[in-house]
């Protein structure tokens, strides 16, 4: 029995593959294996770009950057607006406050007084009295005060119902504040890593072609920095006294970085270039590209005059001053300077005459 238990406990053993089967076999497994590693291979390996694609992508990345700017712009020009908003509620909430305080002392005075002598019934206070005209005297000021007390009192309370108002309001404009500075802090974010992808592409090329790309956005942006002063061929003069000031300012920009958020005086991104040349002629801009669109008259393509602000791209996210002859001023991009270019180098969206 104790055999028979272990015969039928015994494992048979495998028959490997012998001659052609095991050929075979060996055949599948080593496709199987090859298959697998080209699979590893393509899921692990990054598509190679082209100079071209690399040129291509690291302008896209450009323009995003752009468009995060003026996001990033409105969303700091709002966070300071909600906190200027915030002091004020507070400040006045403050002052209220010690108003209403002094309220309650001069009521908290007068009530102590009328406790100290109400103790007494007015008939026997007459009674009692030496001098009953004097007395009399007296009832009608304490009744005039009582007046006085009961108008004190509605206006403590109406002081405490406005102070409570105050404090909601700058309540909300708390919470309005906080949600502009997360915005504020996602589109910076936004704007840096956009910016790191284009440099990180642009590593990727060689120093030649690097060079290609450079001299090809200098190409599609006007060229270099052009220092010279002087009438664009085919341009009219300033219509007002304000817009020559304002191309006078955009003129003496040339050469200055493109910085993201900078409004000047040592660098400029697009709209603080153009916010910073027509403060310098005694106008208050809005701070982005999207709101200063609608902060003048808008005119046609064919009406364009010196000075008048022109916009490009759907979003309207990008900002010129126009000099005349077909010809802006603009702070291009990161890597490029304040430089003359043709209107006609980017989708063209709209115009203002700001003055």
């Amino acid at each position: 029995m104790a055999a028979q238990r272990k015969a039928a406990h015994r494992k048979p053993k495998q028959r490997l593959f012998t001659g052609p089967a095991a050929r075979t076999a060996a055949t599948l497994a080593l496709a199987g294996a090859a298959t697998a590693t080209a699979f590893d291979g393509a899921a692990q390996a990054e598509p190679q770009l082209t100079p071209a694609q690399v040129k291509a992508e690291v302008d896209r990345l450009y323009h995003d950057a752009e468009v995060a700017t003026e996001k990033y712009n409105g969303a700091k020009e709002e966070a300071a607006a909600s906190e200027k908003s915030l002091d004020a509620l507070r400040d006045e909430a403050a002052r209220r406050t010690e108003r209403l305080n002094t309220a309650r002392n001069a009521l908290g005075s007068f009530a102590t007084a009328q406790y100290r002598t109400g103790g007494i019934d007015p008939a026997v206070r007459l009674a009692l009295s030496s001098d009953p005209d004097q007395y009399l005297e007296r009832a009608a000021f304490e009744d005039r005060a009582g007046d006085r007390q009961a108008g004190a009192l509605n206006g403590v309370r109406r002081q405490v119902s406005e102070i409570a108002q105050l404090r909601a309001r700058a309540e909300n404009e708390l919470e309005a504040l906080t949600s502009r500075r997360a915005e504020l802090r996602k589109q910076k974010d936004t704007v840096r890593t956009k910016l790191a992808d284009a440099q990180r592409l642009l590593a990727t090329l060689t120093a030649a072609q690097r060079a290609d790309y450079e001299r090809a956005a200098d190409d599609a942006h006007g060229g270099s920095a052009r220092a010279d002063r002087g009438v664009p061929r085919g341009a009219t003069a300033a219509p007002n006294a304000r817009a020559a000031q304002a191309v006078a300012f955009a003129y003496g920009a040339l050469g200055k970085p493109y910085v993201w958020g900078a409004t000047g005086p040592d660098s400029f991104d697009c709209s603080g270039l153009t916010q910073a040349a027509w403060r310098a002629a005694g106008v208050s801009l809005p701070r982005t590209t999207y709101s200063q669109i609608n902060a003048g008259n808008r005119v046609s393509r064919s009406e364009l005059a010196p000075g008048d602000l022109v916009f490009f791209y759907s979003g309207i996210s990008h900002v010129g001053m126009y000099i005349g002859g077909g010809q802006m001023i603009h702070a291009p991009r990161p890597g490029a300077p304040v430089r003359v270019a043709p209107i006609s180098e980017m989708p063209f969206a709209g115009a203002t005459r700001v003055a």
